[in-house]
């Protein structure tokens, strides 16, 4: 009640927003647009700080882009910092968010980096041969049918999607390097693919320390700062019908991406 009692201050408090999951171009995962009325509701009324809880094996580039966008411009805007805590995994996409925090903090098993990019599919040209089946694809521009998983792998189309990749891991690599400038250690290729546990992600300079967010937070702002959580909810309508089977097999989509971390 004492926040709500004219000139008189209220202790510190940190907003938390939860970003658990994969990252994707769809309401099923993380995505800017679901994500903005969170992120812009927790920087409202000038906290202390925003602290953000992040448990994500990445996903999309873009939708990582524009999520973290979003959390500069409103610490920028705020004079707001931004804290990050890493739970299992921040990998990917999931590094690039917690990238957009001033400070990232990770727990001693915590994974983090996975600071590239990949593109995964199946080919299926030999199975609806073996069952007589006849695709049939009609195009104007060469190009329009490239990476059909029905057609045999085209190695043109292959130099294309590897140029893709290079160009999307550039983007990556820059943006880390904005954001850790001064903290990666040198003599370490950070950006191969690979993972680090917990202390050795500080050592490398991928995380500022081992730490987690309620003991942290009362480091930084004192016994007495409170916490206001902010996270996705989901209406009834997408619990149930159709969205539910959608969600079911995101679900499955998204514990193939925590498996590849063994979580």
């Amino acid at each position: 009640m004492k926040r709500w009692i004219p000139f008189v201050k209220s202790g510190p408090r940190v907003a938390v927003i939860r970003l658990q999951g994969q990252i994707s171009n769809s309401s099923r995962g993380l995505d800017d647009v679901s994500l903005a009325p969170v992120i812009e509701k927790a920087f409202r009324g000038k906290p202390d700080a925003v602290a953000l809880q992040i448990n994500s094996p990445g996903g999309s580039p873009v939708q990582s882009s524009l999520i973290a966008g979003r959390i500069r411009r409103l610490s920028e805007e705020k004079g707001i910092p931004v804290f990050a805590f890493v739970e299992d995994v921040a990998a990917s996409g999931g590094y690039w968010l917690a990238c957009a925090a001033d400070e990232i903090f990770v727990d001693r098993g915590s994974i983090v980096g996975s600071i590239g990019v990949i593109s995964a599919g199946f080919g299926f040209s030999d199975l609806i041969g073996k069952y007589g089946v006849e695709r049939r694809v009609h195009t104007a521009g060469k190009s329009k049918s490239q990476l059909d998983p029905f057609k045999p792998e085209n190695p043109e189309d292959i130099e294309r999607l590897r140029g893709w990749l290079d160009d999307l891991h550039v983007y990556f690599i820059d943006y880390v390097k904005s954001r850790r400038a001064g903290k990666l250690a040198d003599g370490t290729d950070h950006f191969t693919g690979e993972i680090w546990i917990g202390q050795r992600a500080v050592d490398n300079g991928l995380a500022d320390g081992i730490g987690h967010l309620v003991s942290v937070m009362k480091d930084r702002f004192g016994d007495k700062v409170t916490f206001r959580r902010y996270e996705q909810r989901r209406s009834l309508f997408q619990r149930f019908g159709a969205q539910a089977a959608q969600d079911m097999i995101a679900g499955v989509e998204e514990r193939a991406s925590f498996a590849r971390f063994g979580l």
